[in-house]
């Protein structure tokens, strides 16, 4: 299966309060990633490595 495309979802998930919201995915073990397209959107890595976003609107 190396090589091979492998199914993935892709999450954004709309938030209150970005900065409590990246500091409790920090907490529970998820990480920033280092490319952080936009002031109110943060690209989140889960411990796998899978990425998804937390966005304020």
């Amino acid at each position: 299966m190396d090589g091979e495309r492998r199914m993935s979802l892709h999450l954004d998930i709309e938030v209150d309060d970005l900065e409590q919201a990246v500091a409790y995915a920090v907490e529970v073990g998820a990480e920033q990633a280092k490319y952080q397209p936009q002031e109110t959107v943060r690209v989140m890595l889960d411990p796998a490595g899978h990425p998804f976003c937390l966005y304020t609107d």
